[in-house]
């Protein structure tokens, strides 16, 4: 069983989202405090696709098979 078949679009999103997030503070943390216009960067993404229902990181794994979910 492949992750594509057990795993919904919506939990892969937020999967991608909260993956994201942990590698910008990492990236903040280690290699430098410029890193968090890249955390700023996804939650200004998170409240627009909350707000209008359009978010790139769904599109591409629906793309690569992943079922539609609730929310997308």
């Amino acid at each position: 069983m492949t992750g594509v078949e057990w795993m919904t679009l919506d939990r892969a999103v937020m999967m991608f989202a909260g993956f994201m997030v942990l590698l910008s503070v990492l990236l903040t943390a280690l290699v430098s405090p410029l890193w968090m216009w890249f955390t700023v960067f996804i939650g200004v993404n998170l409240i627009q696709s909350s707000v209008t229902g359009f978010c790139p990181a769904a599109m591409v794994l629906k793309k690569l098979g992943f079922k539609t979910g609730t929310a997308f």
